[in-house]
């Protein structure tokens, strides 16, 4: 793993995907920041793979090594990789939310295993001009029982239905670019609100992170517990810097 781990820091990337093995119907994958192995697999890694070689539409994809193995199901779907994030289950929670100036909001915990606190802000100007603080967050974070942060806002760039910020320094990262995990919760607390399109199944977010903005997509069905989301995005071929995600 060091010598994985050294390539990703001087990728210059914040992502770095390396594929162990694959074939038609499973590939397996290593995913790792600049600074660590980060467990979750990448819809952009699988859209190079089926660039370059057959891959079935339903797809068995796992990540990580021995105890810490995940595996999880993907399927090309209007030309975007989709990423199974398993069922979604939200509920709303009082939090003090004092510390990151955000009082008077509605929270929320959602989770597919790991809760993350959900917060929704007045429109996009209030989700951009957020200054994070590793140090508040992570103080909310435990208060809450949650390991990771989400603030949102109705509409966004071009035609998304939903803008969004991902922070988790309980999870090794101040603040991240394209967060899978953290938009399937994000669907599961618009669900519980009823705030998801009501004629598709399709939920199109921008997350914003300054600097690094991406696009997402997110599938979603109804349960009788929950929302179960399925997310990825659309990919584009950089010349000469390996292939870019619109999201992950």
């Amino acid at each position: 793993m060091a010598d994985l781990q050294a390539a990703a820091a001087s990728s210059g990337a914040p992502l770095s995907v390396f594929v162990q093995a694959a074939d038609l119907a499973s590939v397996h994958l290593r995913v790792f920041t600049p600074t660590q192995e980060k467990g979750s697999s990448d819809s952009a890694a699988l859209a190079a793979l089926h660039a370059r070689s057959p891959l079935s539409d339903l797809l068995t994809v796992v990540q990580g090594v021995g105890a810490e193995a995940q595996e999880q199901s993907a399927q090309l779907c209007g030309g975007e990789w989709l990423l199974r994030q398993g069922e979604v289950l939200a509920a709303p929670v009082a939090a003090d939310l004092g510390p990151l100036g955000l009082t008077g909001l509605d929270a929320w915990v959602a989770s597919t295993g790991r809760p993350n606190l959900v917060v929704a802000l007045p429109g996009p100007a209030a989700l951009n001009a957020f200054v994070p603080d590793d140090e508040r967050i992570a103080a909310v974070n435990r208060a809450t029982g949650t390991t990771g942060l989400v603030l949102y806002a109705p509409g966004g760039p071009g035609r998304v239905a939903v803008s969004f910020r991902a922070f988790g320094p309980l999870k090794g990262f101040s603040e991240d670019a394209a967060s899978s995990n953290m938009l399937a919760c994000l669907t599961g607390v618009l669900a519980a609100t009823g705030q998801l399109p009501p004629d598709t199944n399709l939920l199109r977010a921008a997350q914003c992170k300054p600097g690094q903005p991406a696009r997402l997509s997110a599938q979603f069905a109804a349960t009788s517990s929950g929302t179960e989301v399925w997310v990825g995005g659309r990919v584009e071929q950089a010349p000469g810097s390996g292939t870019q995600a619109a999201g992950r």
